[in-house]
């Protein structure tokens, strides 16, 4: 199921906003405590499909594509963590965003753990989904890239499918509509021409220097809460419980049978969690 069908019963405004001069695609749905939804690498805003109506009972829910991701524009550069962190800042001055909690999944994960580090006082807390950007591991790093630019450069359906399915523990989780929604932002020319500036962080040099740091880490005074899926393919366990014992007082939760992307794949219990936390973090000032 894609945004556009799970949004069939919501009130949602699907627009474009000029954040740092980039033209910016969002959803936002619902009213309260804003809550900024980030994507992972090559993804978009229909990563949270699962999760923007259910939260957006109670919060004023944003799924933002992030530089050169989705449909928003991207700068003739590589996308790097500090672009990515400027963008966001940008998104929610545009909105007159003040403070936010935030959802960030993989790629998104990482920006917003770099951002809570760096501007704390724009942060409620986190919910950091099979967050990246704690290391390099070239296995991974390649599969990444291989994966993403076989579906980039080919027409072939199948590959976007394969892209998909590689996120996931159970396939069936990737749908028909979520496969034609990937197929399409993958086939812009926008997007063909814009491939490497996106997979920067996939080579080693940029990726270092951009890795978010146990100092970094350390400095995040923001509740935090880690999801990680047991199965999956793109970071071992350990790798999250580094990431926990780096960030004080935050909480880890391993979601067994799952993949990359647990929001999408254990939606329901995701989002139950979610609130939850939210609502032990209390009204942001």
């Amino acid at each position: 199921m894609t945004l556009w069908t799970q949004l069939s019963t919501t009130d949602y405004h699907h627009g474009f906003i000029d954040a740092g001069g980039l033209r910016t695609r969002y959803v936002r749905a619902g009213a309260g405590d804003p809550v900024i939804m980030l994507h992972g690498t090559s993804g978009h805003l229909e990563a949270f499909v699962r999760n923007l109506t259910v939260l957006a009972d109670e919060y004023d829910c944003h799924a933002v594509d992030m530089v050169g991701h989705g449909y928003t524009e991207g700068p003739d550069a590589d996308y790097r963590i500090p672009r990515y962190v400027e963008h966001v800042l940008a998104y929610m001055d545009a909105q007159g965003i003040a403070k936010a909690h935030f959802v960030g999944e993989s790629l998104g994960g990482w920006v917003a753990g770099r951002l809570a580090a760096d501007h704390p006082e724009r942060v409620g807390s986190l919910i950091l989904v099979a967050p990246g950007g704690t290391v390099a591991n070239p296995p991974v790093m390649e599969r990444i890239r291989a994966s993403t630019r076989a579906a980039v450069e080919n027409d072939d359906v199948a590959l976007t499918r394969q892209r998909l399915e590689l996120l996931m523990f159970d396939s069936a989780n990737v749908s028909d509509e979520l496969v034609d929604v990937r197929h399409a932002i993958y086939h812009r020319p926008e997007f063909v021409a814009r491939i490497e500036r996106l997979l920067c962080l996939q080579t080693m040099e940029n990726r270092v220097e951009d890795l978010l740091s146990p100092e970094q880490m350390a400095r995040i005074t923001a509740p935090t809460r880690i999801v990680w899926g047991a199965e999956n393919p793109f970071g071992d366990v350990p790798e999250a419980e580094r990431m926990h014992a780096s960030i004080p007082g935050s909480e880890l939760e391993i979601y067994g049978e799952c993949g990359h992307w647990p929001q999408h794949e254990h939606a329901d219990r995701f989002n139950k969690e979610a609130r939850e936390f939210f609502g032990r973090i209390g009204a942001l000032g």
